[in-house]
């Protein structure tokens, strides 16, 4: 129930950005966030990957 984000919340969300932001900052700001996701996901899968090496190894 918490953890998702409905349509409703979405769209709220994204009006209160447009507003704040402009309409030209938005695609950079979604490039941006897309691309910290992206970073973040790449070490997260590394830190598991060297986790259950280590793991492996004992």
């Amino acid at each position: 129930m918490f953890g998702k984000i409905g349509m409703s919340e979405l769209v709220v969300v994204l009006i209160i950005a447009l507003v704040i932001f402009g309409p030209s900052k938005l695609p950079e700001i979604g490039k941006a966030f897309g691309k910290a996701l992206g970073e973040f996901r790449t070490h997260a899968k590394k830190i598991s990957e060297d986790i259950e090496k280590d793991t492996n190894e004992l």
